[in-house]
């Protein structure tokens, strides 16, 4: 038996131990959580708290022992607004930070800019807000509602609750309001609605001057059919844009305006008296009675630790998102993009209402329906639902290129666009 000399390996073996004592740990010890929500800029109303929602579920997965043996990482980036900057920094946390998933986005038009790069990275995006469909991407899980999940069941309400008969189509100019008013305004005409009792107004992000556009949405209104607005208006133009409506005396009663960018979160900042009898179409809303829903709230206020601070629609679809993708990794036993997308599909967790989102195999989720009405403490009291879930549609029914259109991601289709007559997957297009 060959004898070793400790004596003369003593230095390279105090080298090896010195090594292993300052190494750091390791990423892969790690599972980074990418968060790409604006904290700057006039998208920041909104987003801030999203990034926070994240931390918070984060926070309370890592208290359960986080996932696989691994602790959570987040990773927090500003793109502050500026569209072409979340491409920057999503590549940034993909490649630099090594995220395993992202959470982020709010607008179309950010999800647009990142989206090139998920899907040339492979990586994971889960999107929680309203969006105008027409996309599906085997990089993104929609956690928000499609338009048949709110702007359809909007419309159908004021037709048929309100007997509205004349519509203005107000947003912010940008991909959703434009995407979404053109299924609304198909939808109305085949409805039998005229073409001069549609009205369609587009602003840029952070109109402040509402006055004239008030003005015309009053005269509009006042052609003896019963008016309604159908708004798209985003971010902290809301603000003027009710104020104004108050100014110039329309009431909920006048001209009932419904939104879907106007959630507790906006609410909670502005003085609420021209807002009460207004409408809100989401899928959530925090006076929603169920013991999930309850225990959110909880959760949210002992880790904000502020009382005054809210819950709404994109927090509960971030909620679902995260537990979504917690589920999909533990089922696939790792983080790898391509397993995590094969497993997600059917995957289905408890939403805030009382009831249960189920992932589709088109990347959409099913949702209740709620349109609420304001209340003057800022909160909304349902005033409609569904019976049960819509599973969300990714390509409109109500657009001649997108009839014949489906998604569905599992094998052997594997394809987000794949027209139904022609029997072919065109690929994507999503300029």
């Amino acid at each position: 038996m060959k004898t070793i000399h400790w004596k003369k390996h003593f230095p390279t073996m105090v080298a090896a131990l010195m090594v292993i004592i300052l190494t750091p740990v390791r990423a892969e010890d790690t599972i980074k959580v990418g968060v790409l929500h604006s904290l700057s800029g006039t998208m920041a109303i909104s987003e801030t708290t999203l990034k926070d929602t994240i931390l918070m579920l984060v926070e309370e997965q890592n208290k359960k022992g986080g996932i696989l043996g691994k602790k959570l990482e987040a990773v927090v980036v500003d793109p502050a607004s500026n569209w072409p900057l979340f491409a920057e920094k999503a590549r940034e946390l993909i490649e630099k930070e090594k995220v395993d998933v992202v959470f982020g986005c709010w607008t179309s038009v950010s999800r647009k800019s990142v989206l090139p790069v998920f899907e040339e990275l492979n990586s994971l995006l889960f999107y929680p807000v309203q969006y105008e469909g027409e996309e599906s991407s085997k990089n993104v899980f929609y956690t928000g509602a499609a338009p048949n999940q709110q702007a359809i069941p909007a419309v159908d309400y004021l037709m048929k609750e309100i007997g509205a008969q004349r519509w203005v189509l107000a947003g912010t100019d940008y991909v959703y309001p434009r995407t979404t008013n053109k299924i609304l305004e198909a939808y109305l005409k085949a409805k039998g609605v005229a073409a001069e009792d549609i009205m369609i107004n587009y602003t840029p992000f952070g109109h402040s001057d509402w006055q004239s556009i008030v003005a015309d949405i009053k005269k509009f209104g006042s052609a003896g059919k019963k008016t309604a607005v159908v708004s798209t208006i985003n971010g902290d133009a809301n603000v003027p844009f009710y104020k104004e409506l108050g100014n110039q005396g329309i009431s909920a009663e006048d001209i009932p305006v419904i939104a879907f960018s106007v959630g507790e979160e906006e609410l909670s900042g502005i003085d609420t008296g021209p807002l009460v009898g207004h409408l809100a179409a989401w899928n959530y809303f925090m006076s929603v009675e169920a013991d999930t829903n309850e225990a959110f709230i909880d959760s949210w206020l002992a880790f904000i630790k502020d009382d005054k601070r809210v819950t709404n629609d994109p927090m509960e679809a971030s909620y679902i998102g995260f537990n979504m993708w917690v589920e999909a990794v533990k089922k696939a036993g790792t983080t790898d993009s391509s397993a995590v997308q094969d497993a997600i599909i059917g995957v289905a967790v408890p939403n805030l209402s009382g009831g249960l989102a189920t992932m589709m195999p088109n990347h959409h989720i099913t949702k209740p329906v709620l349109i609420g009405e304001i209340q003057d403490d800022g909160q909304f009291d349902t005033v409609w639902q569904t019976s049960g879930t819509v599973v969300g549609d990714a390509w409109s029914d109500f657009l001649p290129g997108s009839k014949d259109i489906t998604a569905d991601w599992m094998a052997p289709l594997a394809c987000g666009n794949y027209n139904v007559k022609t029997g072919k997957c065109s690929g994507q297009n999503y300029e």
